[in-house]
């Protein structure tokens, strides 16, 4: 199994798992999840299935790989206001909707984090060594073939600057590894999504991660997770 390094930096960056109301937190490091869908998006593999609803569904019979994510300095975490426009559930200010002539007339303020100067790291190993090389023909510019839009920092206005291979992470990384069952509370824990289920987003996957105090040029084991993970 080969492993590859990458390091992904980004002005702004929102990893948001599945949210309603008025505040959208987003998490402190790209989750496995998100890692996993930017890498298939690098080798052009395509996630999307086939659309029999409203809904997007993800592709069967991908590729699993082994990830570990961590970030080389913590992000300062800020946050904007947005107007959220929907369709309100019932009948709530249906009176409104004459006024804007068939357009959506729910109009909610919300606040949303984003994380600035994301720094990160993602460790990936790969069974299948044509996936590997793709990937690094992808960062030469070298593939051929449409890919799904530009690679994003979990939001898909918040464009990423540069994705690098090195050869190893730097000493500084501070790994996001799984809290174990015995393990005492941690500062800056957070649930991290492995694996999505756009169908039923009771079947998305999260597990309990925490950053390592110190950095470190190599994952523990407990750093590194299958994803997707089977729900």
């Amino acid at each position: 199994m080969e492993t590859i390094w990458l390091r992904v930096r980004a002005p702004f960056a929102a990893f948001r798992g599945f949210q309603a109301g008025v505040y959208r937190g987003t998490s402190p490091v790209m989750p496995p999840s998100a890692a996993y869908g930017l890498i298939l998006n690098l080798a052009g593999i395509e996630m999307r299935g086939p659309m029999t609803g409203p809904t997007t569904e993800i592709r069967s019979g991908l590729p699993r790989l082994r990830i570990a994510v961590g970030v080389l300095s913590d992000p300062e975490q800020s946050s904007i206001y947005q107007q959220l426009h929907s369709y309100p559930v019932g009948n709530s200010g249906t009176e409104f909707g004459a006024r804007t002539h068939g357009s959506k007339f729910w109009i909610t303020p919300v606040r949303r984090e984003l994380l600035v100067n994301y720094n990160g790291i993602i460790g990936v190993e790969i069974a299948a060594s044509g996936l590997w090389e793709r990937l690094r023909q992808a960062l030469r510019g070298e593939i051929d073939g449409p890919r799904y839009g530009l690679p994003f920092a979990g939001d898909n206005n918040l464009l990423i600057d540069q994705i690098d291979v090195v050869a190893q992470p730097p000493s500084t990384t501070r790994w996001y590894t799984l809290i174990q069952p015995d393990d005492s509370p941690n500062k800056g824990s957070c649930r991290l999504t492995v694996g999505i289920n756009r169908m039923d987003n009771s079947r998305t996957t999260s597990f309990l991660y925490a950053p390592l105090t110190d950095g470190a040029k190599q994952p523990p084991e407990t750093a590194w997770t299958w994803v997707p993970a089977v729900s």
